[in-house]
């Protein structure tokens, strides 16, 4: 699992550094530079993902984020538990 703060939410990708903060509805977001500073507040379809183990719809603001790519890239889950449960059946 990786600290949300590290995560251009728009891009999803693992950066590993800080990000720039966005507020949004109460919420915190982050991305890597301006255009994602104006992206995250205007597009719900980046602030939202589907959990690749439940197939549900998650605010990636309070996901449990993890690299799942190669390169990077990173998936959002609901849980803890659902992360360790999409480990396990990748494993297989």
């Amino acid at each position: 699992m990786v600290p949300s703060d590290e995560v251009c939410m728009v891009n999803d990708a693992y950066i590993g550094k800080k990000q720039f903060e966005v507020k949004f509805d109460g919420k915190t977001y982050y991305g890597c530079c301006e255009m994602c500073k104006e992206r995250i507040p205007k597009d719900a379809t980046v602030r939202l993902a589907i959990d690749p183990y439940s197939n549900k719809q998650v605010d990636k603001a309070v996901a449990v984020i993890a690299v799942t790519g190669n390169n990077g890239e990173v998936s959002y889950f609901e849980s803890k538990d659902n992360y360790t449960k999409y480990l396990k059946k990748q494993k297989q």
